[in-house]
């Protein structure tokens, strides 16, 4: 399997609450992999393993290697806003910023010193028609972010996530304050980003899982009971504990 995420023997703890424990998983290129299991399991805090995130939270211990294309990602030579750079995040609620549509989108490419307005122009479309709001948007890109719906606003978040053009997109429960409309619209633009991107999902809704995920793993107590290519996981898990969440004996 040729894999652009790989971890190897992964723990991480909270002070001394062990979070994760020795998470080995390869990630495909270019396919939706998604991360489910009960709260509380270790999903989210493992993606932040993924661009580092989890580097800003105080008594964090991390233990173990996270490959990013072949190189550890926490080797003191690596810098974590270059791994975020190629790493997006998208969260759980919309958090656009106070800012315009169309500042919200240019906002990382200024930051990371384009000036030129027809390039920043350039930026905003193709993320915006990436993450299938450019149509929706295109007359009004001078209003306030604030002013789209929840739906629209999840999808700005991916438009800027996409802006700076990463490599992978993690995504922690994309669609739990979403409707059922505004949710499908999502799993559509899931389903078109990885012609060129990587998606890593978390999500408590296992018929999304299903729906948009190639592969699928099964967190539980801060371990990774089964990963496998999702149908597999669904129609026929190997583990007891697989089976019992998917049946919804537990969890």
């Amino acid at each position: 399997m040729n894999e652009i995420i790989k971890t190897v023997g992964l723990n991480l703890w909270y002070g001394k609450k062990q979070a994760l424990a020795d998470i080995n998983l390869k990630v495909s290129p270019n396919k939706v992999t998604a991360l489910i299991g009960p709260s509380g399991c270790g999903k989210s805090t493992l993606i932040r393993c993924f661009n580092r995130m989890n580097d800003v939270i105080p008594e964090c211990k991390i233990d173990g290697k996270v490959f990013f294309r072949g190189k550890n990602i926490y080797d003191s030579s690596v810098d974590a806003v270059e791994v975020r750079k190629k790493i997006g995040m998208v969260f759980q609620k919309p958090n656009p910023f106070p800012k315009s549509i169309y500042e919200n989108v240019a906002y990382g490419s200024r930051a990371s010193g384009v000036k030129d307005k027809k390039t920043l122009d350039k930026i905003v479309e193709k993320s915006l028609k990436n993450a299938a709001l450019w149509e929706e948007v295109k007359d009004r890109l001078h209003e306030p972010a604030m002013c789209l719906s929840g739906g629209q606003q999840q999808r700005l978040c991916i438009a800027r996530a996409l802006s700076i053009e990463p490599e992978i997109i993690l995504m922690d429960e994309p669609c739990s304050a979403l409707d059922p409309i505004a949710t499908a619209k999502i799993e559509d633009l899931i389903r078109l980003l990885i012609k060129n991107y990587t998606v890593i999902i978390v999500t408590h809704n296992m018929q999304q899982a299903a729906r948009v995920s190639d592969y699928t793993a099964y967190m539980y107590l801060g371990k990774m009971i089964e990963f496998g290519l999702t149908k597999q996981i669904f129609e026929n898990p190997k583990e007891e504990l697989t089976e019992n969440y998917i049946t919804g004996r537990f969890g």
